[in-house]
């Protein structure tokens, strides 16, 4: 595959979505750099997992070492003030009467994708890759595929600079998701994904499954689980 040379920003949580992404560009753009955000959720361990992942990342391929560019942090600290959700506040995850669980945090990728995109402006990239999916997801509007093209075109006219979102999971099952990762870095890739990224809810990391580590029944472990398994069971009909 012939290489991208424009440069990409990845939103990069640690999580297992964002780290697939992360390789995905690391495999087509000449330079990435990554992009996270502390908004005061209770998985904040998820932070911790993303600078080993960078390291491991950069030692298991060498010849995606040199595209890896900077990090940026950014603290979003007011957006866990203003939300009142399970990923903001120690409660149980639960329905909403909207059809939408309580973990969903109004807003978050639309301020993501904004903050994003001003820090990809003042760095020079022209691409923001995102791990948003509406195929295994929770139902939160601002993962549609809909709503990111929509904030592109609004984006690209505020800034006045073309600025393309990628969203290489959008239509992927969490079991085709693993399938693309191995595709881009072999089991190595899923091994140090399985070891070093973090999905739970709770941020429970006191766990080691098959998969990785979590509490193993908060909604993002039952997706990761529930990927994984359907991905070993197609890998050995394959």
């Amino acid at each position: 595959m012939s290489q991208d040379p424009r440069t990409a920003l990845v939103v990069f949580s640690g999580g297992q979505d964002s780290t697939a992404c992360l390789a995905w560009a690391l495999s087509r753009y000449s330079h990435v750099e990554t992009i996270g955000f502390d908004y005061g959720q209770r998985h904040k361990v998820e932070l911790n997992c993303r600078g080993r992942i960078r390291t491991e990342l950069a030692q298991a391929f060498p010849d995606w070492a040199p595209r890896l560019g900077e990090d940026h942090l950014l603290d979003l600290g007011l957006l866990g003030q203003i939300s009142d959700t399970a990923l903001t506040e120690s409660r149980a995850i639960e329905m909403q009467a909207n059809g939408l669980p309580n973990t969903f945090v109004p807003g978050r990728n639309l301020l993501f994708l904004n903050f994003a995109a001003a820090l990809a402006y003042r760095r020079g990239a022209s691409v923001l890759v995102g791990g948003m999916c509406e195929t295994d997801y929770s139902g939160y509007p601002d993962c549609r595929d809909n709503t990111l093209k929509a904030l592109q075109v609004a984006m690209s006219l505020g800034l006045d600079s073309p600025m393309t979102i990628e969203t290489p999971l959008m239509w992927l099952t969490k079991a085709q998701t693993w399938a693309l990762s191995e595709t881009l870095g072999g089991q190595a890739l899923n091994d140090l994904i399985i070891e070093h990224t973090h999905t739970c809810y709770l941020g429970d990391r006191s766990q080691r499954h098959a998969w990785g580590y979590g509490c193993g029944h908060c909604p993002a472990c039952e997706l990761r689980r529930e990927g994984f398994t359907q991905y070993q069971r197609e890998k050995g009909n394959a």
